[in-house]
């Protein structure tokens, strides 16, 4: 089988123009499914909901945790639905095996006492300083992912407003209100963005590294753990975290989910209902706190 998840794997890179990561992760798992089916002399044309379940009972058997076996058992559907396509079988037969129910866990957030800690953490005037200041308050105030924030540019910033156009998932465009203090912390960084690498920088970036290039993902991770060391919080926070700590405190004051849902940028209400675990648990804590009964 291992000719053939070879050509699957040309396939997904040329014709699916599937990233490193997926083409390096698919290629790991499926070849520990071939090895299975070779230890059990299982051919292509013998696999069927018993062996896959037999393979997923195999990992449940070593460990794997259900968001690891989730994305094997993915793998082997696609793999499989690739050999359908390919004629080499009738039916795919992992259409019929369930995806393991994933624990949903409630996400890290900051309270709005310590986001406000973190967040005047960026003292200097330095203008990279100035950039991890106007970075964090643009996450926050505008609910954005990373990877929308490293994208921005100049151009996409309206301070009359206090807009910004960001390019979110699928290419998709949307118009996010940002506050008072991230409007001054952008406008502050700004206006020493020119100093940044002799002014030798990309001109239509907005967050730059040191070298004047555009800033990466990897380098806002690296800014968030740098500041969130300074403050008394040791739990585990992310950029992602000042995303569920825009969405919860909104909701907490009162914001309509279906409105969150379109600052986020979420298809699906199903997806922005998580931060609802999140708000629960602060009304259970006032219930239990305030209720005679309780």
């Amino acid at each position: 089988m291992k000719k053939e998840i070879s050509q699957f794997m040309t396939y997904l890179k040329h014709e699916k123009n599937a990233s490193p990561h997926t083409i390096i992760s698919y290629n790991r798992d499926l070849n520990q499914f071939a090895d299975y089916l070779e230890e059990g002399k299982i051919k292509l044309t013998m696999i069927d909901n018993i062996v896959l379940r037999g393979f997923l009972a195999r990992l449940h058997e070593r460990g794997n945790i259900k968001s690891t076996t989730a994305r094997k058992l993915a793998a082997i559907r696609s793999f499989l639905q690739f050999c359908v396509k390919k004629k080499w079988l009738d039916d795919n037969p992992a259409k019929v095996v369930a995806t393991p129910k994933q624990e949903r866990p409630v996400p890290s957030f900051l309270s709005e006492e310590e986001m406000a800690v973190f967040l005047d953490l960026p003292l200097s005037d330095q203008p990279l300083d100035l950039r991890d200041k106007a970075a964090l308050e643009l996450l926050y105030a505008s609910g954005v992912r990373v990877s929308e924030l490293v994208g921005m540019n100049l151009d996409d910033i309206n301070f009359e407003d206090r807009l910004i156009r960001v390019k979110g998932k699928g290419k998709k465009e949307r118009l996010l209100p940002f506050g008072r203090k991230a409007a001054d912390s952008l406008t502050r960084y700004i206006q020493a963005r020119s100093l940044i690498n002799k002014g030798k920088i990309d001109e239509q970036a907005l967050f730059l590294n040191y070298r004047g290039e555009r800033l990466t993902s990897r380098s806002v991770e690296r800014t968030v753990d740098k500041y969130i060391r300074l403050t008394a919080s040791r739990r585990k926070i992310s950029p992602h975290s000042l995303r569920h700590s825009f969405a919860s405190h909104l909701l907490s004051r009162g914001a309509d989910l279906r409105v969150i849902q379109e600052l986020l940028g979420h298809e699906s209400l199903a997806t922005t209902q998580k931060y609802t675990h999140i708000d629960l648990k602060q009304l259970l804590e006032v219930y239990r706190k305030s209720h005679p009964h309780s």
